[in-house]
């Protein structure tokens, strides 16, 4: 038995585990690259194995740096079944046309400017691979191939997200390896906290924060409301909310409706401009059943106090355009939650420049992208090849972040009955996969690794 680390080693982005079990080959996650342009590169690199050879593919959950290089798979000769829960399939439908239509657009704009971008797939290689997606419910044992058992268990980190548990057995050897996927933080909105895991021989761990703590979730729920009101009532500037339109938009919006429910804030006028969010809410709407209690009861008690948001959806660019006639009062929410596509773009070059603005960051801001710069303090970033003064207010929530943070992952690690035979820190940059490695083997004296790109290990 062997595994293959074909991406998210030392790096955030790229999840790609290959599995080989006897004659079976399967992956876990086949994602995109995200950040910078060296990086992006990785998107259209041949793969290191061959697609065609695979016998299936266990997604973790819906972000497109997960599954996001599935329609190149199956345009290099991948056929077999891509397992994931039913709100994975929803969501990866629409974050893979998304993702398809972004390319074809800044594939067209490269060659009118002479430029070399290639666009790792089309709508085409999309529409062909989302028909091969089965879906299956948490916490149920099925056997995809000989030898190979799966359970998917709730990772907490966004609707449908899972973690997956493998029991392997090649006639010689058995294992059981655990894949985290990207777990949750506890005690947030919408989804149920991740579920604990018992046994693992080998695992595979989620390191994305693995360095340090989020801020206490109340402490920046109050934060975000002294932002606001700052913001909104104090200086009446704009607002801008870069946000994944999977995950943090759904929160982002909840959090708001139960805050002015509550009274703490009023008069709220918000614009969702991102038809992609917009769909995903849709869906998340359908997906009641996998709502934590809390959420659930919510929706279900008659709305008391203060007057709920009000908020719109734009869908056409016309309707995105005629945001920019706002010149204050109002909150923004539009996507990618790192600036790097979408419409956030055009908002960030119409606004950035005056200090009357505020951008709240609220989600993860992987190294290279347009969202990294902005929080790293830059003076000056470049959109749509222009130069833009950075003089808005820039705020980060942390306390936002779908990710375990470094206290929250080594709590689920606690969980296992005795600590995994070897564990493999994945999904993180390097200075916090290693961090969080000292800390697991100061702690649980077990054997920790931070694997390299395309290492290959016996299991």
């Amino acid at each position: 038995m062997r595994l293959t680390f074909h991406g998210a080693a030392r790096q955030v982005t790229g999840s790609c585990f290959g599995f080989e079990v006897g004659h079976h080959r399967f992956l876990v996650d086949c994602g995109l690259f995200q950040g910078a342009r060296a990086t992006r590169e990785a998107n259209t690199a041949p793969f290191a194995f061959d697609p065609a050879t695979l016998d299936f593919v266990v997604l973790t959950h819906a972000h497109l740096d997960h599954c996001g290089l599935l329609p190149r798979l199956a345009a290099e000769g991948f056929s077999g079944p891509v397992f994931a829960t039913a709100a994975t399939r929803d969501i990866t439908a629409v974050l893979l046309r998304d993702s398809a239509y972004l390319q074809g657009v800044e594939q067209a704009r490269a060659q009118r400017r002479g430029g070399d971008y290639v666009a790792a797939y089309t709508m085409a290689d999309v529409d062909a691979v989302l028909p091969l997606i089965r879906t299956v419910g948490y916490d149920d044992v099925f056997e995809p191939a000989k030898g190979v058992r799966v359970c998917l268990r709730d990772a907490g980190h966004i609707l449908g997200s899972a973690s997956i548990e493998l029991w392997l057995d090649d006639g010689v050897n058995r294992r059981k390896v655990v894949v985290s996927g990207d777990l949750g933080q506890p005690g947030r909105p919408i989804v149920r906290d991740p579920t604990p895991i018992a046994a693992a021989d080998v695992l595979l761990l989620e390191s994305t924060y693995g360095n340090r703590d989020h801020r206490p979730y109340d402490d920046t729920i109050d934060e975000l409301v002294e932002t606001l009101e700052r913001a909104l009532y104090k200086r009446k500037g704009m607002v801008l909310v870069p946000a994944f339109a999977v995950g943090r938009t759904q929160e982002f919006l909840y959090v708001l409706n139960q805050l002015a429910r509550a009274g703490r804030l009023h008069d709220l006028q918000v614009f969702v401009d991102s038809p992609m969010a917009t769909e995903v809410t849709q869906i998340t709407a359908r997906h009641f059943d996998v709502f934590d209690a809390e959420a659930r009861r919510a929706a279900r008690e008659p709305r008391k106090g203060g007057v709920a948001p009000n908020v719109r959806f734009t869908e056409t660019v016309d309707e995105s355009k005629a945001l920019n006639r706002l010149t204050g009062g109002a909150i923004i929410v539009a996507a990618s939650g790192m600036c790097d596509g979408g419409r956030i773009r055009h908002h960030l070059r119409q606004h950035l420049p005056y200090p009357r603005t505020t951008v709240i960051f609220i989600g993860y801001q992987a190294a290279g992208t347009l969202g990294r710069r902005i929080v790293d303090g830059a003076d000056t970033v470049r959109i749509a090849g222009e130069e833009i003064p950075v003089r808005a207010e820039i705020v980060t929530l942390g306390g936002f972040s779908a990710h375990a943070d470094r206290t929250a992952l080594l709590g689920w690690f606690a969980k296992f009955r005795r600590p995994p035979g070897k564990t493999y820190l994945v999904h993180g940059e390097e200075h916090a996969a290693r961090a969080l490695a000292s800390e697991i083997e100061t702690r649980f004296h077990c054997e920790v690794q931070v694997p390299s790109d395309h290492e290959s290990v016996e299991l």
